[in-house]
C-alpha cells in the first residue's frame, strides 16, 4: 500500500474527482499533473503509472469498507440486527466514497492482471462477511435461501445497484433510500411466502 503523505493525498483526491468526472480511460495523467501544478515525473514517482493511481484509490476505499463492515461483523448483536447494521454501514460506505465506488463500477474493464485480481480480492472479502453473516442467520432459521452465496450475491447487487441512481439532490435524503433498501433486503432475505 502507498504510504500517505500530503502530497500522495492530495493526487489521490484530484485523480479521485477527474477519475469520477471523466473516467479512467478519459483522464490522463497530464490531465491530473495539470490540475496539481506538479510535474507527470512527480505522479510516476508516487505512483507508478496512472493504474498505480487508480489502484492506490481502490486500496484507501477498500481498507475502509472493509474494516467498517468486520468492525459490525463482530458486534455483538442480534444477528438480524447485526444484518441490518452491516447494509446500512455499507450503504453509507457507498455515499461517502461515491466517486471512489463508481469508478470501479464503471471502469473496471480498464485495470491490468494484477489490477483486477486485486479488485477480485478485496470483493471475495467483503462477499465473506455477507456470507458469514448470512451463514448465521440460516443457522437460526431466519434464512431460507437453499444457496447463500447466490443471496450474498443479490443482496451485494442491491447495494451496488444504489450506486447508479442514488443522487443527493434527489426526493429522498440517503438515510430514507438507506431505510427502504435495508427493509427490502432484510424481506428478501427471510423468504417470506408471497
Amino acid at each position: 500500500m502507498v504510504q500517505p503523505t500530503p502530497m500522495k493525498d492530495q493526487i489521490l483526491s484530484v485523480a479521485t474527482d477527474l477519475f469520477a468526472a471523466k473516467g479512467f480511460k478519459g483522464t490522463s495523467i497530464r490531465d491530473i499533473s495539470n490540475a496539481l501544478g506538479i510535474s507527470i515525473s512527480n505522479l510516476y514517482h508516487y505512483f507508478g503509472s496512472k493504474e498505480g493511481l487508480l489502484l492506490a484509490i481502490l486500496q484507501r476505499t477498500s481498507e475502509t469498507l472493509l474494516d467498517d463492515l468486520q468492525r459490525v461483523s463482530e458486534m455483538e448483536l442480534e444477528p438480524l440486527e447485526r444484518f441490518k447494521r452491516l447494509i446500512e454501514t455499507h450503504l453509507r460506505q457507498c455515499r461517502d466514497f461515491g466517486k471512489e465506488t463508481r469508478i470501479f463500477m464503471l471502469d473496471k474493464e480498464h485495470l491490468s492482471r494484477e489490477g483486477d485480481r486485486a479488485n477480485r480480492q478485496i470483493q471475495r472479502r467483503v462477499l465473506a462477511i455477507y456470507l458469514k453473516e448470512l451463514g448465521t442467520l440460516a443457522n437460526r432459521g431466519l434464512v431460507t435461501s437453499r444457496n447463500l452465496k447466490v443471496l450474498a450475491f443479490n443482496v451485494l447487487g442491491v447495494i451496488n445497484w444504489y450506486l447508479r441512481w442514488y443522487r443527493p439532490d434527489g426526493p429522498l435524503s440517503h438515510d430514507e433510500v438507506t431505510e427502504e433498501i435495508t427493509a427490502f433486503i432484510l424481506n428478501g432475505i427471510r423468504g417470506a411466502d408471497i
